[in-house]
């Protein structure tokens, strides 16, 4: 079973499905539950609870059995919680999140950039020159914006990142 109070972990659930779901995973009984059980031993209304659940089971971190009642037709959920998959989720957030930040690194080198001295907004070359190189925001002139700083600290990071996925 995975340790909730990771911080790692913690972080990504509560990200996730917000703190109160985190206490609500942490109050759950192993095994396969009924949502109306866990509302009514956790304290907390069920619609909070299926949300909770429902979006675990969008992270594949949870599953459940539908069964309908013969008499009333009406359908019982039986959830169990997966969170041994939480880190495959981390494994996946941690490369799209890789993804984003090469993405953002190419940006960077292919464009150039200007800005006013007030920071109103940041330009790319073709809006800038669309208006003259002044600030449509405040009106000021534009200025070419070095972004090296910026670009060696994005190579630093994906350098980083590789690192771990190779290790």
């Amino acid at each position: 079973m995975i340790n909730t109070s990771d911080p790692i972990v913690n972080l990504y659930l509560v990200r996730l499905i917000g703190a109160d779901g985190v206490n609500i995973i942490k109050k759950m009984p192993p095994g396969e539950i009924v949502d109306e059980v866990v509302a009514a031993e956790v304290g907390i209304d069920i619609n909070g609870i299926r949300r909770t659940l429902f979006k675990l089971y969008e992270n594949r971190l949870a599953s459940y059995r539908r069964e309908r009642n013969p008499e009333t037709g009406w359908l019982t959920y039986h959830w169990t919680i997966h969170l041994d998959n939480v880190e495959n989720r981390l494994d996946i957030e941690f490369e799209k999140l890789l993804g984003n930040i090469k993405e953002r690194l190419t940006f960077e080198s292919d464009n150039t950039f200007y800005v006013c001295n007030n920071n109103c907004a940041r330009f790319i070359f073709e809006t800038a020159s669309e208006t003259d190189f002044i600030c449509p925001v405040c009106g000021e002139e534009l200025f070419h914006q070095d972004n090296e700083k910026l670009m060696r600290r994005l190579s630093g990071r994906i350098s980083e990142m590789d690192s771990v996925l190779r290790s």
